[in-house]
């Protein structure tokens, strides 16, 4: 169950996937539509893809060479009960939960720029921007 829940939140740990899904809303679109727009490289837009299909909340469609790529709304659904399951649970499951989510974003931090200590004396990757 763990990896079911690292799968879908991983789709929504990274700037460029939300823009991908916000592309998506709007209506299936070719991968080249998306490089266009999101101003990024193939090999990146394939590696945010993999994963956003992989959580199942976008499913792609090959036309030849070309992949179009669109919101699977069961998988939306199925992220839905994912996040209430995480919301009715006990208190206990929840943080095993939420520490395996942040395991996962731990090698994220690295890459992005890592914002001053906020005033209240709370460390930079706890920094609410």
């Amino acid at each position: 169950m763990k990896n079911e829940y690292i799968h879908v939140f991983r789709a929504f740990t990274d700037e460029n996937r939300l823009r991908v899904l916000e592309l998506l809303a709007k209506g299936e679109q070719c991968a080249c539509i998306l490089l266009d727009d999101l101003k990024i490289s193939q090999p990146t837009l394939s590696h945010h893809m993999k994963i956003l299909c992989a959580s199942g909340i976008v499913k792609r469609r090959r036309v030849g060479k070309w992949s179009y790529y669109s919101i699977d709304a069961e998988g939306c659904a199925y992220a839905s009960r994912l996040l209430d399951a995480v919301a009715h649970r006990d208190s206990e499951r929840i943080f095993r939960i939420l520490r395996a989510i942040c395991r996962l974003l731990h090698p994220l931090r690295a890459f992005s720029k890592k914002p001053a200590e906020a005033e209240d004396g709370a460390c930079g990757c706890c920094f609410a921007e």
